[in-house]
């Protein structure tokens, strides 16, 4: 194996290892809740707060990272990541109390920020005939990260809750040492620089939202649709084990479906409707479509129409690639960069705020002292930013 193939090899096994750690724990997460407290409630909100600071850390550190790579390198970065996510999910399989639990979880997030470097990389060791197929190998390794994570997490979890975290663990130190004596480096030394704190602000590329006013509302339904799209993991597992009585074996392998239909939709269905329909016709039907759904997922009451609506509404999934698409058509070449940078700060903020939200929901409505049952509180409540993504995007005269 070359140096350049090993080297991509590690970070799509890296990435896939990112995803695979986000997904791997979700289905047992109620359970390990429930080691700490017994209130149903707290174990709701406990359980947004543990999704909530894996994003807020990713948020936060992925400039971070990034800037360090440019200093240090893309290797040692990646290298020391790896080796501190894998001890960090040994210590959070064994924490003695919810505080050490969610410090593992922050030292996760931190650790998971990563995938910043590993796009540098990627980068680095690209050119223009192979330098699409690299980032598309990327995509693969997130859509198959997102598969095996919550299947292996639901089969482990039926043994015991600290097995998925144990699997994760092994797993990242063995590509720790992989890449030690693997991964050569990318970054040579006389292109490195020094690390430019104000470059390591996370809010920076969010404060070019308000300055592109051609492309405002555009990226306010871009955030509508992350923010919407965000339930599934968000409050998935306590929805099922609360509405139907699933398991953690059940609750990982319906996610795992979940991951299989993204990559059909967005991998397959994205070729063939939007070139048919165009990408704003896509994105209006799309969001009209998901918000649908979503009010359908509030209101089924038994599993099999889980299954049944996520098959049929993940055809709407295609309105996601074609609206960045669409964003990034309105952009000029020369501000692609603080584009992306801006639609990856969009998702990570989604990512922080949908598990806080539709977690608080969700322990209002199934909580005996308010007297109003309505466990499908958090998928209503995505539907109406679905709707108010709508509505924004048919006013919005920059898109027509």
């Amino acid at each position: 194996m070359t140096k350049s193939k090993a080297g991509l090899l590690f970070i799509f096994i890296t990435v896939t290892l990112d995803m695979i750690g986000v997904g791997l724990v979700i289905p047992s997460l109620p359970d390990i809740m429930r080691r700490f407290v017994s209130s149903e409630t707290s174990v709701s909100e406990y359980f947004g707060y543990f999704i909530s600071i894996y994003a807020l850390m990713q948020f936060v550190a992925s400039p971070l990272l990034g800037a360090l790579s440019d200093r240090f390198g893309r290797r040692s970065v990646l290298l020391v990541s790896l080796f501190v996510a894998g001890i960090d999910y040994i210590l959070m399989a064994y924490a003695p109390t919810i505080e050490i639990l969610f410090i593992g979880r922050i030292l996760a997030g931190l650790t998971g920020a990563n995938i910043t470097v590993a796009m540098a990389y990627i980068a680095d060791v690209s050119d223009d005939s192979n330098r699409s197929a690299n980032f598309g190998m990327i995509g693969a390794a997130f859509g198959l990260g997102f598969i095996i994570g919550p299947a292996i997490g639901g089969l482990l979890g039926h043994y015991g809750a600290h097995y998925p975290f144990l699997v994760a663990a092994g797993m990242n130190l063995l590509n720790f040492l992989f890449g030690f004596f693997i991964l050569p480096e990318s970054l040579p030394q006389e292109m490195r620089r020094k690390v430019v704190l104000q470059k390591t602000n996370p809010f920076s590329s969010l404060s070019k939202i308000f300055q592109a006013k051609h492309l405002l509302a555009l990226l306010i339904v871009y955030f509508c649709f992350q923010l919407a799209g965000q339930t599934h993991p968000s409050i998935w597992t306590l929805y099922t084990e609360t509405r139907f009585g699933w398991t953690t074996s059940e609750v990982g392998l319906s996610l795992a479906l979940v991951g299989v239909l993204s990559a059909i939709s967005q991998g397959w269905l994205t070729r063939l409707l939007i070139p048919k329909l165009g990408e704003r016709r896509t994105v209006v039907w799309g969001t009209v479509g998901f918000g649908v759904a979503c009010i359908f997922y509030g209101l089924a009451n038994q599993g099999w129409m889980m299954y049944a609506i996520l098959t049929a509404s993940s055809v709407f999934w295609v309105c996601g690639p074609a609206l960045q698409s669409l964003v990034t058509h309105n952009t000029p070449p020369q501000e692609q960069g603080e584009l992306q940078g801006t639609l990856v700060s969009l998702t990570s903020l989604a990512a922080i705020i949908n598990p806080l939200v539709t977690t608080k929901l969700f322990a209002i409505f199934t909580a005996d002292k308010t007297g109003v049952y309505i466990p499908g509180a958090p998928y209503f409540f995505a539907a109406v930013v679905c709707f108010a993504a709508w509505i924004v995007l048919i006013k919005d005269k920059h898109a027509a």
